[in-house]
């Protein structure tokens, strides 16, 4: 069959798949790297890491397709957003990459809001103003290490550092990771003249921005290696986000993406660069004629991941000598799910990673509100899974208060295959969850969108009738009437305890305000 090969890279893994142009998944694989914590505040990746995680997946997809008998048509590539690296004038890592969960900017998003510069830049650039931006995050180089920042030839993120390894291209940059930096105006189509000011940074070292659509060539080293033609096109693709949302079939109006990996979001597919009056809400591009709006959360999976690793010293069952992380999370789930919807009056907030949409607001800490000595570890878990599901109902709120109402939610992530997870997400959401026939939905956007540059999906809309998606769940009417009366209070605790955390943090260990050395 002709396949294209989708390489999603992630914040812990790069995917690779093969898909047909109707959507049937012919080969895929997963490269795993470590997300590195060196000091508080602190999130950061080898981005030699992610290069040769690259190369991995699309040798290992490519050379599955040819056992097949398979005939590869393409590459395309998602990336995920807000990812920043110094690099040479080839476009070479010279440093870290620093991602999203990196929260060192966070005066310099400080002194943003306080000059009431936020909300314009925002609308104009679709980007919160937050600390996981790489505007942020050049500013606070700016702050910390200015002569870094002023003589460093080149500054880009993941794709740009896939891209350089791969494409027989110059120094490149497609439209949907662009519009993720807070950098680059998604109306006018060029970089953000206020915020360059802001970041310190020149036109000229950042990457020149082109469609989505874009289609180069592999590198002939890449091609040879992987066994495949030389000159084997290589589609630029977006960012993961709104992959996702093509992956999914979520393009229609009214029908939203959700992904519940180690973080989250929820997203729905407009026709135009929207901008929503209360900043609550991202927007980035698809296309140059499809948009995505919605709402990222730093924490998800993640956080049942820390329960884990926190509450389940000891924890024992058949045959659970050995398991590894997944096993254990898969049992805690399963042990949360003896407890009651609304966890017997305990309240999380689970802003262990800090927190983004709706508030956008830096420096949030987690905690755990009504706590009591009946209150388990099966309790502090399903707590935690309801204050993450409660999160992206904000966002999904946002969506309805600019009148962009969802109807149909489609979820993809690691977290999906939760009865749990996807039981509380219909319930908190009250609309009906429909699981995708693969876990690789981004990766299958990739693939899709691919085709869309090819010329073999001339209708991005179609996807939605190849996708393939179990049974939806439908919301428990009495848990969603229980959840929408505790969402306020979410909302309300959030914000309270915000001078709280600020005391906190002035005891806590300062993060770091030197700028990583290369």
């Amino acid at each position: 069959m002709d396949v294209v090969i989708g390489i999603d890279t992630g914040t812990t893994a790069t995917k690779g798949i093969a898909a047909t142009a109707d959507g049937r998944l012919r080969a895929h694989t997963s490269v795993h790297y470590p997300l590195a914590v060196p000091g508080p505040g602190r999130a950061e990746l080898d981005p030699q890491h992610l290069i040769d995680a690259a190369v991995k997946a699309l040798t290992d997809v490519a050379a599955a397709c040819r056992e097949q008998g398979d005939a590869v048509r393409a590459v395309s590539l998602s990336a995920f957003l807000h990812a920043l690296a110094p690099m040479d004038a080839a476009g070479r890592p010279l440093g870290p990459l620093v991602t999203w969960a990196d929260n060192r900017a966070g005066a310099q998003c400080d002194e943003i809001i306080a000059a009431g510069r936020d909300k314009a830049l925002q609308a104009r650039t679709g980007t919160p103003v937050h600390p996981m931006s790489p505007l942020t995050k050049l500013a606070w180089w700016r702050a910390t290490d200015p002569e870094r920042l002023r003589s460093t030839p080149r500054w880009g993120g993941v794709k740009e550092l896939v891209l350089t390894a791969l494409a027989d291209a110059p120094f490149l940059l497609d439209l949907s990771v662009a519009s993720g930096t807070g950098l680059y105006d998604i109306h006018s189509r060029t970089w953000d003249p206020e915020a360059l000011d802001i970041a310190g940074a020149r036109p000229g070292q950042l990457a020149e921005v082109v469609p989505t659509t874009t289609v180069l060539k592999l590198r002939p080293s890449i091609a040879s290696a992987a066994g495949l033609p030389a000159g084997t096109p290589l589609v630029i693709g977006a960012a993961d986000g709104p992959l996702a949302n093509l992956g999914l079939g979520a393009t229609p109006a009214g029908v939203a993406a959700v992904s519940l990996g180690t973080s989250g979001a929820l997203r729905t597919v407009v026709d135009r660069p929207t901008a929503d009056a209360a900043g609550r809400l991202f927007c980035y591009a698809l296309t140059e004629d499809r948009w995505v709006i919605g709402g990222a959360v730093n924490n998800a999976g993640s956080v049942v991941r820390w329960a884990g690793q926190s509450f389940a010293s000891g924890f024992e069952r058949p045959g659970a000598e050995g398991e590894d992380e997944d096993e254990r999370d898969a049992a805690l789930l399963m042990e949360a799910q003896s407890v009651a919807p609304g966890s017997d009056g305990l309240l999380c907030l689970p802003y262990l990673l800090g927190e983004r949409a709706p508030w956008w607001r830096a420096g949030m800490r987690g905690a755990y509100l009504g706590l009591r000595r009946e209150h388990g570890r099966a309790h502090l878990v399903r707590s935690a899974v309801e204050g993450v599901c409660q999160q992206l109902a904000l966002v999904r709120d946002s969506f309805a208060a600019e009148g962009f109402p969802v109807t149909e939610v489609r979820a993809t992530g690691g977290a999906v295959a939760s009865e749990l997870w996807v039981g509380v997400l219909a319930a908190a959401l009250d609309l009906p969850v429909a699981i995708a026939g693969t876990p690789e939905g981004t990766a299958l956007g990739a693939c899709l969108l691919g085709l869309h540059a090819l010329g073999d999906l001339p209708d991005l809309d179609r996807a939605a009738a190849l996708i393939a998606i179990g049974t939806p769940t439908r919301p428990d009417p009495e848990n969603a009437a229980l959840y929408a009366r505790l969402r306020p209070l979410i909302e309300k605790s959030a914000l309270a305890t915000m001078d709280i955390v600020r005391e906190l943090d002035r005891l806590a260990p300062p993060l770091e305000t030197a700028a990583h050395p290369s």
